[in-house]
């Protein structure tokens, strides 16, 4: 597809870097930030950990991405040590968490070499904390020795919420690789094509542009014979027909900063009657959510707005939007047929990223269309992060 806008030339310089870097006014501020949640906590140390490619935490305060596994170490008033796996991974870590003290192997285990760093900094019992999904015998190796470990999971995730001018550049970059990738599978939309080849093409889309892969969920179904209502996460063998629907929610990456766009397109003919009133509500759903969405605004308008959906005789299988930006992050609102969960308090507020995300389907299951993609609140409404147009496609 063509027609999307380049990039803006400071968020392109910014692309084009060897290795793109934070400000060390943004990282201070980070830190700083960190600091202040440690000792509101009454601890002293904190342990950040990742592994297995996840984890934000670890990339958010160092700059490096996990790979295998990535502990750290912060302590006020001195410099972090970075611990990770594997060994031939260290020298690219060192490069870029250049602003660590330590950056080294973890050796036989990582955790032994945070618990020897604590000894080395006079970590005392019940002042050291952890933020990240952490194995259980690291875990337990660390209480062992220090005594009551506090989760600082929670503050993180409120430290994550409001996004800083630095940050949202690199979410703009997210959401155009993203939109790269929705253009990829647009163009190779056709009778034959298999749920693989598209896969394939949504990657070649960003890859080649310095994107890597968060999701690119696919489903194909027939139009007048549904049994997929959502994008699969992973694919099948299965070919594309005419009359066919294909739809996807896909998230790019930009070292861990991501957009998310979801859109249906209809292959070789026009929407029957049911695809077209679902989308229909999918699409009245998102402008109805949209109009309610800005600073000050509550989780309960955005659920009102969404009884679109329901007026209609139809439900959700997905969230209908959640929190963004370095994780799945509240408020995680569902509607009035498929709850989310109690639904919070606290407003939006502005600054944060949140993708708005209609994932309409018939009550049986069977039949389902998805549009939406990441808003930024702002203190009058949203922004969209994307330019990929809105709409039910048909190729």
């Amino acid at each position: 597809m063509t027609g999307l806008p380049p990039l803006q030339p400071h968020l392109q310089r910014l692309l084009d870097a060897e290795y793109p870097r934070f400000s060390d006014a943004e990282m201070g501020r980070r830190r700083a930030l960190v600091e202040v949640a440690l000792a509101e906590a009454g601890c002293e140390h904190l342990v950040f950990h990742g592994a297995n490619r996840a984890g934000s935490s670890v990339q958010w305060l160092t700059q490096w991405p996990v790979t295998t596994e990535a502990v750290g170490v912060l302590s006020p008033g001195k410099a972090d040590a970075l611990f990770v796996q594997y060994v031939n991974h260290a020298p690219l870590a060192r490069k870029l968490a250049d602003t660590a003290e330590t950056v080294e192997w973890g050796g036989e285990s990582s955790i032994r070499k945070v618990i020897a760093e604590l000894e080395r900094r006079g970590a005392r019992q019940d002042k050291v904390a952890v933020i990240g999904a952490m194995p259980f015998e690291a875990y337990g190796a660390l209480a062992a020795k220090f005594g009551r470990i506090t989760n600082l999971g929670r503050a993180y995730v409120t430290l994550r919420r409001v996004k800083s001018a630095e940050e949202l550049d690199w979410f703009r970059i997210g959401a155009w690789l993203s939109d790269r990738g929705m253009a990829g599978l647009h163009a190779a939309i056709k009778p034959g094509v298999s749920e693989r080849e598209l896969a394939d093409a949504v990657e070649r889309g960003y890859v080649g542009l310095g994107g890597t892969t968060g999701i690119h969920f696919i489903g194909t179904t027939p139009m007048r014979d549904p049994s997929v209502a959502a994008p699969s996460q992973f694919h099948s063998a299965r070919r594309v027909a005419a009359g066919d629907i294909v739809f996807a929610e896909i998230t790019a990456t930009f070292w861990d900063h991501s957009g998310q766009v979801l859109r249906s397109v209809t292959v070789g003919e026009e929407p029957t009657p049911l695809y077209r009133d679902l989308h229909a509500a999918a699409d009245a759903t998102f402008d109805a959510i949209v109009k309610v969405l800005k600073h000050g605004a509550t989780p309960a308008q955005v659920i009102e707005a969404s009884g679109v959906i329901e007026d209609a005789g139809f439900t959700v299988i997905d969230d209908i939007l959640h929190g963004y930006g370095g994780g799945y992050f509240p408020p995680i609102l569902g509607t009035r047929s498929r709850p989310g969960g109690p639904v919070p308090d606290e407003p939006f507020e502005a600054g944060m990223l949140v993708v708005v995300q209609p994932n309409v389907t018939t009550r049986d299951g069977m039949a389902g269309v998805q549009t939406g993609e990441m808003l930024l609140i702002t203190r009058d409404g949203s922004e969209r992060m994307h330019a990929y147009p809105r709409g039910f496609a048909r190729v």
